[in-house]
C-alpha cells in the first residue's frame, strides 16, 4: 500500500499510466470488451486489469494521478450505444462524474461508434479491464500534461 495512491492501482497499472506520455491514449474497458485479443495491438501489448469494482470505481482511481489533454475534445470518449448515440446509460454517467470530479470542472465525453472505438483502442498505449459487467462501460481516456510548479 501506498499513501495517497489508491489500492485499486496495481503495480502494472501504474507503470503503464506513468510510462505513458502526452497523447498516448489509455482504453478502460468492461468484462465484455475483446480486451486481450484488442490489449495485444497496442503499445504495451499485453492487458492490464483493475478486478471487482465497476467502471466508475476504475475511472476515479485512475484519474486521481492522469491527467487529461486539454488540447484536444476528444480527450475523454465512450463507446456509443448501436443504434442509440445519443443515450447515455447510468455506466457512462457515473464515469462522467469521476472526470468531472477529478477534473474539478465539467467535462463532457465525446461518443464514438462502436467499431471506431475498436480501431482506437488498438492505437492505444494500453487498456485496463475492469470487473464492470454493465453494457458499454468501454472509454478512452488521452493524457496530457503536469504542469511545472510554479515558480
Amino acid at each position: 500500500m501506498l499513501k495517497g495512491i489508491s489500492p485499486l492501482l496495481n503495480a502494472d497499472v501504474l507503470y503503464a499510466i506513468r510510462a505513458m506520455g502526452h497523447g498516448d491514449d489509455l482504453i478502460m474497458c468492461d468484462t465484455n470488451f475483446p480486451a486481450d485479443s484488442i490489449a495485444r495491438q497496442t503499445r504495451l501489448g499485453k492487458l492490464l486489469r483493475i478486478d471487482n469494482v465497476t467502471a466508475g470505481e476504475a475511472a476515479a482511481a485512475i484519474l486521481s494521478l492522469y491527467p487529461l489533454d486539454t488540447f484536444v475534445d476528444d480527450a475523454a470518449a465512450r463507446m456509443e450505444i448501436v443504434g442509440k448515440p445519443d443515450e447515455i446509460p447510468a455506466v457512462q454517467q457515473e464515469v462522467q462524474k469521476a472526470i468531472d470530479k477529478a477534473e474539478g470542472k465539467p467535462w463532457p465525453m465525446m461518443s464514438i461508434e462502436r467499431y471506431a472505438f475498436y480501431e482506437r483502442a488498438k492505437q492505444a498505449y494500453c487498456v485496463i479491464q475492469t470487473g464492470e459487467r454493465r453494457f458499454y462501460g468501454c472509454f478512452a481516456f488521452r493524457k496530457g500534461v503536469v504542469p511545472p510548479d510554479a515558480e
